[in-house]
């Protein structure tokens, strides 16, 4: 006969792992560059891994939306084109939405499984189940023109010097000038001003 102990130990077991009242389930933010033509997402497997999530179907679903080729290298991503962080931001925010977030009870405690080859997603916590749709790709123009604002900060890699020694870094169809900024230095600079394709930043 199977002791009370015991019982209470397999029903443990089994007891889904559910967010405490005071925990929050926040994305750590991308961390990208640019490297000539590519943008190394270098902070990709940590989000990954947050995600909890097989890397295949991430990036899949990412390459997919943007329109782009990539591969993993290590624990980055790299993308073939240039994109912003904040593009990238607003496509794993997408992709928690769909294949993460339970709708029912806002937890991040689901797994996706196959039922007839329907994809669901199911909740852990709540027991909720609902069937992920077949989406809508991103344009291509849409993922890729991740227009640079004045005022804003951004990362980026400095490939060049300029004549009159300033630092040139590339995002988009933007070449962007940084006073102060060494080739091969990876730097945070806000956007000062924008004149057509060139913008004019200041190191931060």
């Amino acid at each position: 006969m199977v002791g009370y102990d015991s019982l209470l130990n397999r029903a443990i077991e089994k007891t889904p792992n559910k967010e405490t009242s005071g925990e929050r389930f926040v994305v750590p933010r991308p961390k990208t560059f640019i490297e000539g033509r590519t943008t190394v997402w270098d902070n990709f497997n940590e989000i990954r891994e947050k995600l909890n999530r097989d890397a295949d179907h991430f990036v899949k679903h990412l390459l997919r939306e943007m329109g782009t080729a990539g591969k993993v290298e290590g624990n980055r991503l790299v993308l073939q084109g240039r994109f912003t962080s904040d593009t990238i931001a607003a496509l794993v925010d997408d992709y928690v939405s769909e294949y993460v977030r339970c709708a029912e009870c806002g937890r991040p405690d689901t797994k996706l499984v196959k039922y007839d080859r329907v994809t669901t997603l199911k909740c852990d916590a709540c027991g909720a189940q609902r069937s992920i749709q077949k989406r809508r790709q991103m344009s291509t123009k849409t993922a890729q023109v991740a227009s640079i604002e004045e005022g804003k900060i951004y990362e980026m890699k400095i490939e060049t010097q300029g004549k009159k020694g300033d630092g040139i870094a590339r995002i988009d169809k933007f070449t962007i000038f940084v006073p102060n900024a060494r080739t091969g230095e990876i730097v945070k600079a806000k956007i000062n001003k924008i004149d057509g394709n060139l913008a004019f930043a200041s190191k931060q």
